[in-house]
């Protein structure tokens, strides 16, 4: 077995006839922030509630930080901080009292205790809201709370199931700002959305799931080149070209190339893909122009997480 302090080898979940999670592997290494995307319904949650020692695997293995998520989960769950889609409130108590609570579970006392909780409300800038009721927080500060629950006991591994459902933009950016830190600290972090822009930015790699099944898995940036290349490993870029009028001369003249692959086209705009080397670009636009074709504008389309996700998936349920 790998160093790695996530790691599936296997894993499935059945549920009747119904295949949960089917065979899935992945790791995670100190320090990594791994995204994990995919439809509803297609096993996200199901693969981080086995890690949380939630729920048991029908076969396969899972460890955290070298340790058996079936055969070790006292130990598993020191070293772990899960953060769940969401968590109830909690009358007549207030967030001090809520992390208290959790860090005297988790064995704290004394000065380590009260450490504990001042170091997490600062760190989630709690600090001017320790005496309000949970029932009265809006779901930005529950989702902060939340993570202080996590983070109480100092662990290695963080596992987030869309911590950013339902934040506002702010919100959102601040969550960003803290996970990049604890990835900083050292921290390996597996994080579920489905606001995949995000993603993009806080993200050394990215798992995509689907049915159960894993579909793809690398950094973003791989998964992006690999989106826009030929299976033969060409790159290519997508380029965008307006027009001045209705473009039927243009689609034959584009249709006429070899070298050009159309995807799309519109009443006055046609979407291509072309080799990403720009000194090609260059002359491929000359020539256009030198058609008599009316190009008012010639752009490269930024593909995104989202394209890929689109592109690997089939918007398949189960």
């Amino acid at each position: 077995m790998s160093q790695a302090m996530i790691q599936l080898d296997g894993v499935t979940r059945a549920f009747g006839n119904t295949l949960a999670v089917d065979d899935v592997s992945f790791h995670v290494d100190a320090g990594e922030v791994l995204g994990f995307i995919g439809p509803n319904g297609a096993g996200k949650t199901t693969s981080m509630r086995i890690l949380s020692t939630l729920d048991t695997p029908t076969s396969g293995e899972a460890w955290v930080d070298g340790l058996s998520v079936i055969d070790d989960p006292d130990r598993v769950r020191k070293r772990m901080g899960w953060m769940p889609d969401g968590f109830g409130t909690y009358p007549n108590i207030n967030c001090e009292e809520y992390l208290d609570f959790f860090a005297r579970s988790y064995g704290l006392r004394g000065k380590n205790r009260i450490r504990a909780i001042r170091n997490v409300m600062g760190f989630t800038q709690l600090n001017q809201l320790s005496k309000k009721p949970i029932s009265g927080l809006s779901k930005g500060m529950k989702q902060r709370l939340c993570l202080g629950r996590a983070l109480i006991h100092n662990p290695k591994v963080l596992i987030l199931d869309e911590p950013a459902a339902g934040l506002d933009p702010r919100a959102r950016i601040e969550l960003r700002e803290m996970i990049l830190e604890l990835a900083n600290e050292g921290k390996s972090l597996l994080i579920s959305s489905h606001i995949l822009s995000e993603l993009a930015e806080v993200c050394d790699r990215v798992a995509i799931i689907e049915k159960g099944k894993l579909l793809a898995i690398g950094s973003v940036e791989g998964l992006l080149q690999k989106e826009m290349g030929h299976s033969d490993g060409a790159e290519l870029a997508q380029l965008e070209v307006k027009f001045m009028s209705e473009p039927s001369g243009a689609i034959q003249w584009f249709n006429s190339r070899d070298d050009v692959e159309v995807v799309s086209s519109t009443t006055d705009s046609i979407l291509f893909n072309y080799a990403a080397c720009h000194r090609r670009q260059s002359k491929f636009l000359a020539e256009l122009i030198d058609s008599k074709i009316e190009v008012y504008e010639f752009s490269e389309k930024q593909t995104s997480l989202e394209d890929v996700f689109l592109s690997v998936t089939r918007g398949e349920v189960q």
